[in-house]
């Protein structure tokens, strides 16, 4: 079966899944989940992206980022399951293999899908059964200890996007 087209528009916010190869609970060692966070955060820091809300999970991320004006949303991906694979086998020694190809994207619509997209990010441990609080889990967002970019204006305004359909990139087409 060939690979399915991801629909994105620049200037767009995405809730974005992505997973661990065979479900691998490889960010329950405390060590690669914080060179996640620290890539993920490094690229948002160049420009890359803007990142609103995320949680690493042990064997998937969550991720609500809006792509710079040059990144398209396959390119952030890139960079964040490239740049923490690459990061992992270089510090922690080993090559195993991290990410599952591909990832899902949903396009955020308006404030209130946005909203509902962040409390669903920042319930998932709890709702997991990992954290009693969305505060209480060290690997995301709500944890307060990480800066992250307001809600974009598009959002807020109550715009609407218009999609492009992109490159033939590899992933599960979206659901929404």
């Amino acid at each position: 079966m060939g690979r399915l087209e991801h629909r994105t528009a620049a200037g767009c916010t995405y809730f974005v899944t992505t997973k661990t190869w065979e479900n691998r609970t490889i960010f329950q060692v405390t060590e690669n989940a914080e060179i996640l966070i620290r890539c993920m955060l490094g690229y948002r820091d160049r420009g890359a992206y803007l990142l609103h809300e995320f949680v690493v999970m042990p064997n998937h991320v969550y991720l609500l980022l809006t792509p710079g004006g040059e990144t398209s949303l396959e390119k952030a991906m890139q960079f964040i399951k490239g740049g923490s694979s690459h990061q992992i086998h270089q510090q922690r020694q080993n090559k195993m293999q991290i990410w599952s190809s591909g990832f899902h994207e949903a396009t955020i619509r308006d404030v209130e899908d946005f909203e509902a997209r962040r409390h669903y990010v920042r319930m998932n441990p709890v709702e997991a059964g990992l954290a009693a609080r969305p505060e209480d889990w060290a690997c995301g967002s709500a944890s307060g200890k990480f800066v992250l970019d307001a809600t974009p204006g598009r959002v807020s305004s109550g715009a609407k996007a218009h999609f492009a359909v992109g490159g033939n990139v590899g992933a599960k087409a979206p659901t929404s």
